[in-house]
């Protein structure tokens, strides 16, 4: 079995104290300006990354993110646990009770905000391949339906935050959107699980219609028969086993037990992570204590490990494509704005609060990241949708809580 040498188990320490370091200044300087902490790691990726110490100081990149060391490989393993760990918290956002509260209008919601910005992420790409840059004609039809899927999912956390700032998440229109965002993001999901089958990163042997039976069967199982075995187990670890620790190590071990799974079967390991924390999320012996905590380790180790490697990942400068980003920010924000609008007026809410949840519900933040990240890594979408995808994120993250704000004060 090979081992890391000394020289690149000392690289991989100075990279790993470099990106938290960087990733952590940055977000503070987000915070201070009232933006989202994972645009400021972002930023601290792209300085350390290609885009700026690359080009600045190439030799002192190379230096500190060598192409030919196996610390690489372990850093790349970082940050695909980092991954599977930030989908597992996502899916703790996902609260099943505040769902079937919401009932009839939550579904009306989520299926108009899900298939509207499906329909403009699917139709545009499909129709002009080539100013998406798809090189292979014969898989637009794939990469239109991924399109759709980014179109459609939203960023839940960042949505449940904008809606505290705003004082709105405990209120009528707040309750509908949060649980609107929560069916999108899980049939959002369930599906970009299912075209990574369709493109062959399933397992061995595994076809299109297996995929889909085995991601719906895992997702129905783990959310009913899986959710009551959790809530049986749940009390014993807080009685019986030291808290909080029990708690954390037992969620995380659960989490990556599912991601494994999901893997094995020829789903993406994300998925896996994101139903299981759908699971544990919904438990009520799971605390808003328990759920801080596992949120505070992850959000401030694993998450910046995984924002400032985006700015590794390519060069955001050589790659930037600006007719491109101003397109895809124009189907984003049509698409999320008009189909989740008239699904909340459907709900029998004003035109001004529909809009504000359009808004609301227009926040992809870290989800579109993500799915972008591992789009890029299966040859699905070359570097310059990546980019824009990233700033398409960042960007309707940064301005869903100002245009909340601004249509309900008018």
């Amino acid at each position: 079995m090979s081992k890391l040498t000394h020289h690149e188990v000392m690289i991989l320490l100075v990279q790993l104290s470099a990106m938290l370091l960087m990733g952590r200044l940055f977000a503070e300087v987000a915070r201070r300006l009232k933006q989202p902490a994972v645009v400021g790691e972002i930023v601290a990726g792209i300085i350390i990354g290609p885009t700026v110490l690359g080009m600045v100081q190439p030799e002192w990149f190379e230096a500190l993110f060598p192409k030919e060391a196996h610390s690489g490989v372990v850093l790349a393993g970082f940050v695909q646990v980092a991954v599977v760990m930030l989908l597992f918290i996502a899916g703790l956002e996902v609260d099943l009770h505040i769902v079937w509260q919401q009932g009839r209008q939550s579904i009306i919601t989520s299926l108009f905000g899900l298939i509207v910005p499906f329909l403009f992420g699917f139709m545009f790409p499909y129709l002009f391949p080539d100013f998406f840059g798809l090189a292979d004609i014969h898989a637009k039809f794939v990469f239109a339906l991924f399109m759709g899927t980014a179109m459609a999912i939203s960023a839940l956390p960042v949505i449940v935050r904008i809606l505290m700032d705003l004082g709105l998440f405990k209120s009528r229109m707040g309750l509908l959107v949060v649980a609107s965002a929560m069916i999108d993001d899980v049939i959002g999901w369930i599906i970009f699980s299912v075209i990574l089958g369709m493109i062959g990163k399933g397992a061995e042997g595994s076809s299109f219609f297996n995929t889909i039976l085995l991601t719906i069967g895992f997702a129905a199982v783990m959310l009913t028969l899986g959710r009551g075995v959790l809530n049986r187990l749940l009390p014993w670890i807080n009685k019986k086993m030291a808290w909080p620790g029990s708690v954390l190590s037992v969620s995380l071990a659960f989490c990556f037990l599912g991601a494994a799974f999901t893997e094995y079967i020829g789903i993406h390991a994300i998925f896996g992570a994101f139903i299981m924390g759908v699971a544990f999320g919904d438990s009520v012996h799971f605390s808003e204590r328990a759920k801080e905590i596992v949120h505070q380790f992850i959000n401030n180790v694993f998450a910046p490990l995984f924002f400032v490697a985006i700015g590794l990942r390519v060069n955001f400068v050589a790659n930037f494509d600006l007719g491109l980003t101003v397109i895809i920010i124009i189907i984003a924000f049509a698409g999320k704005i008009i189909g989740s609008g008239l699904g909340t007026r459907l709900g029998g809410f004003t035109w001004r609060e529909s809009m504000a949840a359009g808004f609301g519900m227009n926040a992809r933040g870290a989800m579109e990241i993500i799915l972008g990240l591992i789009a890029l890594e299966n040859g699905l979408i070359d570097e310059r949708v990546f980019v824009s995808l990233v700033v398409m994120a960042l960007f309707t993250s940064m301005t869903s809580g100002p245009l909340m704000k601004w249509v309900l004060k008018k």
